[in-house]
């Protein structure tokens, strides 16, 4: 048995609430329609996350039908099974099942309930894929560990598996032991023990977390082109394309080849080439930018030469002009999307003071009777390295002198 395992598309995701990303996805699904054609699956898998919001528009609605109704169109005899993620919408998902169905496409949306084992009506058989190769298992999201729900599944699959074909299933959860690194969820995923999630499968197609991994392994056996496992295999795909800038690393497709069920899991990494990489300016090893000229110089420097996402590493002793994202985005409109902008700066070299340590500038009673806004501005000054104080109360002493025409004019 032969399958592709993706997930975590993200579709529609608008990155730093400025940049819509239909041509990076457009991109890996090229990519995806390649790896089908090279490699002839027997099956597509994709675990959850397909959208990034539950109610996607009409536009990224469309995008998701286009795609994939042109891969089962070039690829018939791939099958192609979608379940939900925690992203997505279950009951969206879960009205599109039939329509897709007449493609022998599978869309699973709402997961079995633990109420699902007082009936014997042969549920499980809802959520079971066979192919000729081999039996799929495909789970959407869980919100909470049903140990005896997915293991009925894996038994309905072990009656019906007699001569012994593969056995692959799918779920989109956080398990124990994986490595979050890049996750901007990471305060809100609840983990579970893998053996929660049942016995009986040869490869457990993961998704939820974006960093590709096979649990049980060092981070440094994860870069290989391809290794052999014991059934039993346990892998997250990852995102094919950067959910944000702090993925740093490799992003791929994993091909599984399984002999038998019980047998051995072939995985083969396929790294997806991104359309827009993730930088950091200045990069590491070089000092962090010191002055707004300095940061203008290194975008006019990107805008000429590089193209993808920058984010700015600045000095907190660098003094910004009050236009400075305005100054930036002006900057960048002349590539007409080849280079876009990370607004999230890494302010570097700040000092920092235990609060406890520190003494307050003004007490609360000083600034409830401050009548003279001089007096904050001097004892702030440090702030404010480029500001002229004498230039200041030269200003202020002008205004206050008309403010006293006025009222005697009055």
């Amino acid at each position: 048995m032969r399958i592709l395992h993706t997930g975590d598309l993200h579709l529609g995701q608008i990155l730093y609430q400025y940049y819509e990303r239909v041509e990076e996805h457009r991109h890996f699904f090229a990519q995806l329609e390649q790896w089908c054609e090279e490699y002839k699956p027997d099956a597509l898998l994709v675990s959850g996350d397909i959208f990034d919001i539950q109610q996607p528009s009409a536009a990224v609605r469309d995008f998701f039908n286009s795609s994939f109704a042109s891969l089962h169109r070039r690829f018939p005899h791939i099958q192609l099974v979608i379940t939900a993620g925690n992203h997505d919408s279950a009951a969206r998902i879960e009205a599109d099942r039939e329509v897709w169905g007449l493609s022998d496409v599978t869309l699973i949306g709402h997961a079995p309930s633990p109420e699902a084992l007082d009936a014997d009506n042969g549920w499980q058989d809802r959520f079971i894929v066979e192919i000729n190769s081999g039996f799929i298992i495909a789970l959407p999201f869980m919100s909470s560990v049903r140990t005896e729900v997915v293991q009925s599944v894996l038994d309905r699959v072990s009656v019906r598996n007699a001569d012994g074909r593969p056995v692959v299933m799918m779920a989109h959860q956080a398990l124990s032991g994986c490595d979050f690194s890049g996750h901007g969820e990471i305060g809100n995923l609840r983990s579970q023990a893998i053996d929660e999630l049942g016995t009986g499968y040869d490869y457990l197609a993961l998704g939820h977390i974006h960093r590709p991994q096979t649990l049980g392994q060092k981070l440094s056996d994860e870069n290989y082109t391809s290794s052999t496992y014991a059934a039993g295999a346990v892998r997250y795909a990852g995102s094919p394309v950067s959910v944000s800038g702090d993925e740093q690393y490799t992003h791929s497709v994993s091909l599984v080849d399984i002999d038998h069920h019980g047998g051995t899991v072939g995985l083969t990494r396929l790294p997806v080439n991104q359309l827009y990489e993730f930088h950091i300016l200045p990069s590491s090893g070089q000092e962090a930018a010191k002055s707004a000229e300095e940061v203008f110089g290194l975008v006019d420097e990107f805008c000429a030469t590089g193209s993808g996402y920058f984010r700015l590493r600045i000095d907190s002793i660098a003094a910004l002009p009050a236009d400075f994202s305005q100054t930036i985005y002006r900057k960048i409109e002349a590539t007409e999307g080849r280079v876009r902008w990370n607004p999230n700066t890494i302010t570097e070299n700040e000092i920092r003071t235990p609060s406890y340590e520190k003494e307050p500038v003004f007490k609360v009673a000083e600034l409830q009777q401050m009548s003279d806004p001089l007096v904050f501005i001097r004892k702030t000054i440090d702030q404010y390295p480029e500001l002229n104080i004498d230039e200041l109360v030269a200003d202020f002493k002008e205004i206050e002198d008309e403010i006293r025409k006025g009222d005697m004019q009055k």
